[in-house]
């Protein structure tokens, strides 16, 4: 976490209205250190979300902060028309010296959103109308960007949704055992490793690049306040080319439970098939335009394998000893794992039905 000095030299930087005057951690990410700013401007106080990009995850900042402003400008262009268009995509707000991001004396990387007033983001979906309109916001994120023009987009991690090199991570972390904790871990370590045959499936389906969010979150879109429409996808970090279906198996994952995604209960963990009915419909609304009839055939399939990819990726990091995700007691990101593959046993004991749902809604 930074010091308080350092986030007011940061703030400095950026061509915010009036002078920043109140830092508040914002949100709980895993990676980024991220700040709602208040200033107090002539008119009246001005807020912006000021975050501290993570170096450690992300080995080359100015990388990640290019895509970025390039899909940003991009957004911006597809929405000029559209009313309330400044809440319905990030901006960048520019440093002094114009760019659109800042470098500060240590080398850290700094970048500056406006705040979205009279919206937020939840951590699980409270209804089927909220799963609905998360799904239908990814799926329009998607469609806007396919018009994105050359040149491709920068990999800002490599072989991200890479399921069987994650899960070689995962066999490496074993053998290695850093700390010893994988006599702790031996039902989950065995869980994974019946499974592997699963890791390949969707890179052997000769599916087609996409521009993808890769961390669609539930809590990485926006609700208006007042009337619950989906406003903005937010998080913007992974956005690079990808599998379409990568970021619906994340929304599988992250919405259709309504445990947390470190939830201790695992018999609160459950997919619920309501919620992934309404992803499915909310998803093709605004993306079934585009998508294959392979893409759309996996749609289910790609619920479990995402959730299995980050269940395995929060075990590797348990047995090397923390070193990826954040973590906030002993034990978390064991946890974190435990929710995930419990998901996968759900969302196993439905897959059957979950198929044929996509089957009659894409035809």
């Amino acid at each position: 976490m930074s010091e308080p000095r350092h986030l007011r030299t940061a703030a400095a930087q950026f061509q915010f209205r009036g002078e920043a005057e109140a830092f508040v951690p914002y949100g709980n990410g895993h990676i980024n250190d991220t700040y709602l700013v208040t200033c107090n401007g002539a008119c009246a106080p001005a807020r912006y979300i000021l975050q501290h990009i993570n170096a450690q995850v992300f080995h080359s900042p100015a990388v990640v902060m290019q895509n970025i402003e390039r899909v940003t400008a991009h957004l911006a262009a597809q929405l000029a028309h559209e009313p309330d268009r400044a809440r319905r995509a990030l901006t960048l707000v520019p440093a002094r010296d114009a760019s659109n991001w800042y470098v500060d004396a240590d080398g850290e990387t700094w970048r500056a959103y406006p705040f979205i007033e009279n919206a937020r983001s939840y951590e699980t979906a409270t209804s089927v109308e909220q799963a609905f309109q998360a799904a239908e916001a990814f799926g329009r994120f998607q469609q806007q960007l396919a018009s994105l023009p050359a040149p491709r987009l920068h990999e800002t991690i490599p072989d991200f949704h890479h399921t069987p090199r994650r899960f070689a991570a995962l066999e490496r972390a074993i053998a290695a055992d850093v700390k010893g904790r994988a006599k702790l871990a031996q039902p989950e370590i065995d869980f994974a490793l019946a499974r592997e045959s699963i890791t390949g499936i969707l890179l052997q389906a000769d599916l087609p690049e996409r521009i993808t969010h890769n961390d669609t979150k539930f809590n990485n879109v926006l609700l208006d306040d007042a009337t619950g429409e989906s406003l903005c996808v937010v998080d913007l970090d992974t956005v690079m080319p990808g599998l379409a279906l990568y970021d619906f198996g994340d929304m599988v994952r992250t919405t259709t439970s309504p445990a947390a995604e470190d939830e201790q209960d695992l018999s609160k963990v459950t997919m619920q098939f309501p919620l992934f009915e309404a992803l499915v419909r909310g998803y093709l609304s605004t993306a079934g335009g585009f998508l294959t009839e392979t893409e759309k055939k996996f749609l289910a399939f790609s619920g479990k394998l995402i959730t299995f990819e980050v269940g395995i990726r929060f075990l590797a990091d348990y047995l090397a000893g923390d070193t990826y995700f954040k973590i906030h007691r002993e034990g978390h990101n064991l946890d974190r794992c435990r929710t995930q593959f419990k998901l996968v046993e759900s969302i196993e004991l439905q897959e059957e039905k979950m198929n044929r749902l996509v089957e009659s809604i894409a035809g």
